[in-house]
């Protein structure tokens, strides 16, 4: 197994004894940890320090995890690793579509807390090193060198997670992946994930770049099976189709 790569990672935990743990156990992994124990500070240390990574619990005073997360994703990507002691479905789904990356539930070992920040990192940073190429599907590009998306040229923030997951339909466009395949490409979700994970993320991904999530244009579903990217040719077919219905009822209205 490859050596883990040094990183600074923030944790947010308001419970000390625990806090001081988990920061012994990533400081022997190499890595650079601070400890905040409210979500405010969490928001203003991660702002001021950009880590690498961040440890959230969700049950923090004066900001709850699930704001802090919210506040967050309003700006630059940073992996984010719940901890949360809520082990209902509901709960856990909302941290995700807040843009969590992964989660784990108490109690928990730190050592399995290690293994997810070493897997989260290695994600990130196969994204990171992915070969320069955009993929384009419409007004649709996927930068894998910039590790951005854009809609019409505006840019659309996303997640790390959401974005290894389009990226990777992306490389294969057409391709119907199921939702297995997905979570297994998307790795360092823990035993508690299923394919309800994979929905949260699809669902979110739509809400940032589909004109009518509802009526998605580009990531589409394939029933009974999972997802797939829409291809070029369709998109371009539909466009076009678009546009001649559109001159036809200008011809038709003009006097």
């Amino acid at each position: 197994m490859d050596a883990p790569v040094p990183a600074r990672i923030l944790i947010a935990e308001d419970d000390r004894k625990n806090a001081d743990l988990v920061r012994r156990f990533l400081e022997r992994e190499g890595h650079v940890a601070a400890v905040v124990h409210d979500g405010r500070a969490a928001i203003e240390e991660t702002r001021r320090c950009r880590p690498d990574l961040l440890v959230l619990d969700l049950m923090l005073p004066r900001v709850d995890g699930l704001d802090v997360c919210r506040v967050l994703r309003s700006g630059p990507d940073i992996p984010i690793i719940m901890l949360t002691a809520r082990a209902g479905e509901d709960d856990v789904l909302l941290g995700l579509a807040l843009g969590a990356d992964d989660y784990l539930t108490k109690p928990y070992s730190p050592r399995e807390l290690v293994a997810r920040v070493r897997t989260v990192l290695r994600r990130a940073a196969r994204a990171s090193a992915a070969a320069p190429e955009v993929y384009r599907v419409g007004r649709l590009a996927i930068d894998t060198a910039r590790h951005e998306v854009r809609v019409a040229g505006t840019r659309v923030e996303v997640t790390p997670a959401e974005f290894t997951l389009l990226a990777r339909l992306a490389a294969s466009p057409g391709r119907a992946f199921t939702r297995q395949l997905l979570l297994e490409h998307v790795s360092g979700f823990g035993r508690e994930a299923t394919g309800r994970t994979i929905d949260v993320h699809v669902m979110n991904l739509r809400r940032k770049i589909e004109e009518v999530p509802t009526r998605p244009r580009y990531l589409l579903t394939v029933y009974g099976v999972g997802y797939k990217l829409a291809e070029e040719d369709r998109v371009a077919a539909e466009d076009r189709v678009a546009g001649e219905d559109r001159v036809a009822g200008e011809e038709r209205g003009a006097p």
